[in-house]
C-alpha cells in the first residue's frame, strides 16, 4: 500500500512538468502554400517564404501532396506550344526539402495528388494522365472531372453529354483503375468501367436541371456515397445546378437540391452528413433564397438551418454536429459596393435554436469563405472589402471566433497541410 502511495507522488509531480514540456498545438503546425502577386509562397512554422522566382499568372489553387513534402502547381504557359492555343497551362511540382522545382508537363491542367502516396493525376486536353514524378502515363480518353477513390487505386470521372442531330446525349459516370505498375497502363480502355447513365434531366420537386457535365466529385467519410454536381450549359450552370449522390457501388442514385454555380457542399468529418447552400440564381440577382441544408446518408432526411429573411454565401464544418456560415441579410443586388450586405461568421449548432455571430468585421469588410482546421481548432477566413476585391487577407481565430488576427495578407489561392 505504501509503495503505490509514493508511485502516486512521483506521477502526480512528474505529471505538470511533462506537460509543461509539450509543445501547444497552435496555428504554426499548419503548413500554408500560397499565392501572392504571381508568387508561389509557403508559411510554415510561423515564417513566410517567396519560392519562385518569376511572377506568373494562377488560376487554380496550390495543392499539398499527402504527405507535406511536395506542392504541385498550375502557371500559365509563357510560351506556347501552338499559336492556336487560347490557354495553355504547365503543372509544376516543387519539394519542399531539396526546394527544386520541376516541370511536369507543358500543357496541363487540375492536377490532383493521390490521397495515399506521392502519384499526381492531371488532364491535357479531354484526356487523363498519371505521373509518378519522372515519367507520366496516358490512362483514358474523354474523361471530364474526375476525383481519386480513397485507396488511390482508381478514380471516378465522367463523360459529359454531346449534342447529336437527335438531341443531346447523357453524362455517363466511370470508375478506372489503375495498374499497380503504371508502365502496364497499355491499354486506355481495359481498366474502364462504366458505373451509372446519369438522366437526361435531373428533378427534385418542381426544379429539373439539364444535365450536359458532371463535377465535383466527393466521397462521404465511409466511402460509401460520392456527392457530385449535375450542370447544364455554362451560362445556365451559373444559375441552377443539381446537387446528386451515388452509392459507391454506382446502384442507387439521387438528387438532393439545386444549388448555384458559386455555391459550396462538403461532407461532415466522420458522419455520412452532406452540407450544402440551397438555392439557385447567381447572387447578382440578390442576396436571398440562399439556405443552409444538411441531408443525412442513407435516410436522405434534410434539414434547413437558415433562419428567414437571411441569406448564406459560405460555410465549413466545425464537427459532424455544428458549422460555421458566412452569412448576411436578405437584400436586392445594387451596383454600389458599399450598398451591398457585408458577411459575418456564425456558429450553427444542428437541433439547436441559437445560432451565434462569431465574427464582427469593421464597415465596409465581410468575412467570406470560412475554413475550419480541425488538428489544431482554429478557424479561417477571408475578410475584404467586396465579392470583386481581389485584396484578400486571411485571417485566424479561435473556434469560437476569439483572438481573431490576420495571419496571411494579400492572397486569394491557398491549400492548407496540417
Amino acid at each position: 500500500m505504501k509503495k503505490q502511495f509514493y508511485l502516486l507522488l512521483i506521477f502526480l509531480f512528474l505529471l505538470p512538468s511533462s506537460l509543461a514540456n509539450a509543445e501547444p498545438v497552435t496555428e504554426n503546425n499548419v503548413k500554408v502554400a500560397f499565392i501572392r502577386d504571381g508568387f508561389l509562397w509557403t508559411k510554415i512554422n510561423g515564417k513566410e517564404e517567396k519560392v519562385t522566382k518569376e511572377a506568373a499568372k494562377y488560376d487554380y489553387p496550390p495543392h499539398w501532396s499527402h504527405d507535406g513534402k511536395w506542392i504541385v502547381y498550375q502557371v500559365e504557359a509563357k510560351k506556347k506550344l501552338d499559336s492556336s492555343i487560347e490557354f495553355q497551362t504547365e503543372i509544376w511540382v516543387y519539394n519542399l526539402e531539396s526546394k527544386k522545382h520541376k516541370r511536369i508537363t507543358l500543357d496541363g491542367y487540375n492536377p490532383k495528388w493521390s490521397p495515399v502516396e506521392n502519384i499526381l493525376a492531371f488532364k491535357s486536353g479531354g484526356v487523363l494522365n498519371v505521373s509518378n514524378l519522372e515519367d507520366f502515363y496516358n490512362i483514358a480518353l474523354g474523361v471530364g472531372d474526375y476525383s481519386w477513390y480513397p485507396d488511390g487505386r482508381s478514380f471516378i470521372t465522367a463523360s459529359g453529354a454531346s449534342l447529336r442531330p437527335d438531341g443531346w446525349t447523357n453524362p455517363v459516370l466511370f470508375q478506372i483503375g489503375l495498374e499497380k505498375d503504371l508502365s502496364k497502363m497499355t491499354s486506355l480502355t481495359k481498366n474502364v468501367k462504366k458505373l451509372y447513365t446519369i438522366p437526361s434531366e435531373v428533378k427534385k420537386g418542381n426544379i429539373s436541371v439539364l444535365a450536359l457535365d458532371v463535377q465535383n466529385f466527393q466521397f462521404s467519410p465511409d466511402g460509401k456515397w460520392i456527392s457530385f454536381v449535375v450542370s447544364p450549359t455554362a451560362s445556365g450552370a451559373m444559375d441552377s445546378n443539381m446537387v446528386c449522390v451515388i452509392s459507391s457501388d454506382g446502384q442507387h442514385f439521387e438528387a438532393i437540391d439545386e444549388i448555384n454555380g458559386e455555391s459550396p457542399k462538403k461532407w461532415a468529418f466522420q458522419q455520412n452528413r452532406l452540407g450544402y447552400i440551397a438555392g439557385g440564381g447567381r447572387i447578382v440577382l440578390g442576396f436571398k433564397d440562399k439556405d443552409m441544408k444538411v441531408t443525412d446518408f442513407p435516410a436522405f432526411k434534410s434539414i434547413n438551418l437558415t433562419p428567414p429573411k437571411f441569406a448564406e454565401l459560405g460555410f465549413t464544418w466545425k464537427d459532424d454536429h455544428s458549422l460555421v456560415v458566412s452569412r448576411v441579410k436578405e437584400s436586392e443586388w445594387s451596383n454600389d459596393a458599399k450598398q451591398r450586405p457585408d458577411p459575418s461568421l456564425f456558429l450553427i449548432k444542428i437541433g439547436e435554436q441559437k445560432q451565434t455571430q462569431i465574427s464582427h468585421p469593421p464597415k465596409d469588410y465581410g468575412d467570406y469563405d470560412p475554413i475550419y482546421l480541425p488538428s489544431v481548432n482554429k478557424l479561417t477566413w477571408q475578410r475584404y472589402i467586396d465579392l470583386v476585391d481581389l485584396h484578400r487577407d486571411l485571417w485566424i481565430a479561435d473556434q469560437n471566433g476569439d483572438h481573431a488576427k490576420v495571419w496571411i495578407k494579400n492572397t486569394v489561392l491557398f491549400d492548407f497541410y496540417y
